[in-house]
Formats: C-alpha cells, sequence, structure tokens
C-alpha cells in the first residue's frame, strides 16, 4: 500500500512492484515512456498532475491514500468525503434504507472502515439487545463500534455457541484489515486478547483445517432460542466519495428454518 510519506518516489515504486506491474507495463498503460517511469520512482522527475492521477488509478490505492499522495505532490485531492447527512448523498441513503428495509426482519447494520455502526434496520437491534441487554439503552443514542462489541466480555461472543470456529477466522479477516489500517490495531488485538482468554492459546492455532461447510455459520444462544447466521456484504460498486467507499452493509441470513421462523415471530 501506499503511504504518505515524504518519500512518494519509492513508495510508487513499491506499490507498483506490490501490484506485479514492470516499469514497461506500467509506462505502456500510461502512454509514456519506460525511461520516464524510471526517473519518477527515483525522484529524478515529478509527474504532472494528470500523469499522478492516472498513474494512481493504475495501482488502485484506496480513495485515501489517493488524495493523501496527490496532496504530498502539491496537488488538489481527487475525492470529496461528504458526510452522509450531506444533501448531496440523498440517494445513496435512500439505496441504503432500502436495502435496510428490504432484509428486515432479518437483521442488517451499516458499518464504516473502522467498523462504527451507523445505522441498522429492526432486526439488527432486536438481536443486539437479545444478545446483549445492556446496549438497550445506548444503542440508539451512543456511536457504537462492533469492533468494540466483539472484544467486550459481555459482548456478541458471550453467547456465541461455536466461537472456537468462528473466533479464529473472524480474527485472521480482522489481522488483514489492520495490516491495510493500523488504527484498528488496538481493537483487533484487544478481540484477540479475549479469545486467548475464551479458547486458550490453542484455540488460536493458525493451522489450515478443511471447511465443512461452504458456508460459516454463526450460532448464538438466546434467551428464546438457539439462532444460526451467515453473512453477506453489500458495497457500492463505483463511488466517487471517500464515505461511500468506506461503507459496508452486512446481510444476516437465517441458516436454517428454525432461525428464519424465530427471527419472524419475535420481530415481525
Amino acid at each position: 500500500m501506499i503511504e504518505s510519506t515524504n518519500h512518494l518516489p519509492q513508495q510508487l515504486q513499491l506499490a507498483r512492484k506490490a501490484r506485479r506491474i514492470s516499469q514497461l507495463d506500467l509506462s505502456l498503460r500510461l502512454g509514456v515512456s519506460q525511461r520516464h517511469v524510471s526517473f519518477v520512482e527515483s525522484g529524478r522527475a515529478k509527474p504532472s498532475r494528470d500523469l499522478l492521477v492516472a498513474w494512481l488509478r493504475e495501482l488502485e490505492p484506496p480513495m485515501v491514500v489517493f488524495n493523501q499522495v496527490m496532496i504530498e505532490a502539491g496537488f488538489a485531492p481527487v475525492y470529496g468525503a461528504k458526510p452522509l447527512s450531506d444533501p448531496g448523498m440523498q440517494q445513496a441513503n435512500h439505496a441504503i434504507q432500502a436495502i435496510l428495509d428490504s432484509h428486515d426482519p432479518m437483521p442488517a447494520f451499516v458499518i464504516d472502515e473502522d467498523w462504527n455502526l451507523l445505522r441498522f434496520n429492526r432486526g439488527a437491534r432486536w438481536l443486539a439487545v437479545t444478545l446483549m441487554p445492556w446496549v438497550e439503552s445506548l444503542i440508539d443514542s451512543t456511536p457504537s463500534n462492533l469492533l468494540d462489541l466483539l472484544a467486550h466480555p459481555e459482548g456478541f461472543t458471550k453467547n456465541m455457541l461455536n466461537l472456537n470456529e468462528v473466533g479464529p477466522t473472524a480474527l485472521g479477516h480482522l489481522r488483514h484489515e489492520a495490516a491495510a489500517r493500523p488504527g484498528l490495531a488496538t481493537k483487533v488485538q484487544a478481540f484477540e486478547d479475549l479469545l486467548k482468554s475464551r479458547l486458550g492459546g490453542k484455540g488460536l492455532s493458525t493451522v489450515w483445517s478443511k471447511p465443512t461447510a461452504p458456508l460459516l455459520t454463526t450460532r448464538y444462544a438466546t434467551p428464546v432460542g438457539e439462532l444460526a447466521f451467515f453473512s453477506m456484504f453489500t458495497t457500492f460498486g463505483t463511488p466517487h466519495d471517500i464515505t461511500l467507499a468506506s461503507l459496508r452493509i452486512e446481510h444476516m441470513f437465517a441458516a436454517d428454518e428454525a432461525t428464519r421462523e424465530l427471527i419472524e415471530g419475535q420481530v415481525g
């Protein structure tokens, strides 16, 4: 990944190599000479704004990093970052709400790149309060972070019946995210510490084992019965805004008929 540093030429070179693109291939894509690519990567030449934009689009860094590199090079950022409350986000907001509503009564919620919980439907609210009764007075008024709720001793994992299966898999994915977003490292470490306290060191073994089912199912014990879910994620296909690019909608689907009937009976 490109980082915003005062070593832009070297970072461009590292990013190109990470993408496994040769200088010649990149030069052909950009319509410049291989020599010019070499000069930029060595710091002997400075790319124009148009060339740097094209260059970064070939390397495909995250939008926020794209902007950081442009600013470092002395150019205006390319992408905006409007809050969801901005009038210009009206279409996006309608789409998000339509997805949440259409998935009810099954749980669905919106999170950003930092795992902050931005929105949720009735099913998600019911599930959160059922698994964590203590959040009922907080969930509608206090900003929540799903990683914090995962790492909390009284959080989502407390009543998870197959934590030994789900926990290590989730931790692997979160470590990968934290490698790209160092700001998540503290929260991911807290989740790892929780898993160690629940499962022990052997429970977090990195030894790969063949999955027994095509989808990872998470099972919970609740006062109204056992629930089983698998998840899918929705993202915006071609966002031109950093805020929209960071959003994910998680849809939780019933993994068995008993869960579907229970949710429909409880949420309606």
